[in-house]
């Protein structure tokens, strides 16, 4: 059996929970993460799951984003503090745009111990992914998609599984028509919701280049997908989200709606 573990849910400035990743944890044990959150909070994220870091060789980071690519820079060292002790064998794949790339290189130049930083690229390695290339890893095919993001360049991905199953991650901004393909009749796919729509003249999530429930489950329907995992909320109605997001979203959608806590489990 396939677990997801959202390790956070809420969009930039949350303070009540943590920002939007998660990891999957797959049917040979090993683990897949995207994105990290934006500090070392991401320690303690994983620190609270069955998370290992033994067992965690490939990540993805979607944009350069503070609430994203920071926390990447703890997983950085803390997997290169592994390998200085003797506790990770292999190599540790990131795959990003180019981006993304530059400027974890930067930043962990910058910021890292000389020991640490000596392992990127060494057996740290950055994959630059373009629009539409993949990467077959050892579960999973992995094929990156462009969001066209009106802000800052990001990436989604679409993972196919040997079953059959199609994942499909969107990223944090609203969909965009190019990216059909890959989202369409997904099996499982992961969408932004800012707000309830009822709330939107408080949270103002167009301004933000956001969506709503409401719009995420429309275009659920839309695009035929069996489960929809909505996040990258706001963090104002965590004791009833999942409950008014859900009754909102089964208005539009008619599928299988998640609406996590942080540090919440999916089966897939």
């Amino acid at each position: 059996m396939r677990k997801m573990t959202i390790l956070g849910t809420g969009f930039a400035m949350a303070t009540r929970c943590f920002n939007t990743c998660f990891f999957l944890e797959l049917e040979d044990g090993s683990f897949f993460l995207t994105d990290a959150g934006g500090g070392n909070g991401i320690l303690r994220q994983l620190e609270q799951t069955d998370f290992r870091w033994e067992d965690c060789h490939h990540m993805f980071v979607t944009h350069g984003h503070t609430d994203h690519v920071l926390g990447a820079i703890w997983v950085i060292r803390k997997i290169a503090d592994q390998m200085n002790k003797g506790k990770y064998d292999g190599v540790f794949h990131i795959y990003c745009h180019d981006v993304v790339r530059d400027m974890l290189l930067a930043m962990t130049r910058m910021t890292l111990k000389k020991k640490d930083f000596a392992h990127v690229g060494q057996d740290i390695l950055l994959h630059e992914l373009k629009d539409g290339e993949c990467a077959d890893l050892p579960q999973f095919r992995l094929t990156a998609f462009d969001i066209r993001s009106t802000k800052a360049k990001q990436f989604g991905y679409l993972l196919e599984f040997d079953d059959g199953t199609r994942f499909t991650c969107l990223g944090d901004e609203p969909f965009n028509e190019r990216n059909r393909p890959y989202a369409e009749n997904a099996d499982w796919l992961l969408a932004e919701a800012f707000c309830r729509y009822e709330d939107r003249e408080i949270f103002h999530p167009y301004e933000k280049n956001h969506s709503t429930v409401r719009e995420a489950s429309e275009l659920a329907e839309q695009l035929g997908v069996k489960n929809l995992v909505l996040y990258h909320t706001e963090d104002r109605h965590l004791a009833a989200r999942k409950r008014e997001y859900t009754n909102e979203a089964r208005q539009y959608y008619h599928g299988t709606v998640y609406v996590p806590d942080d540090l919440e489990s999916i089966a897939f």
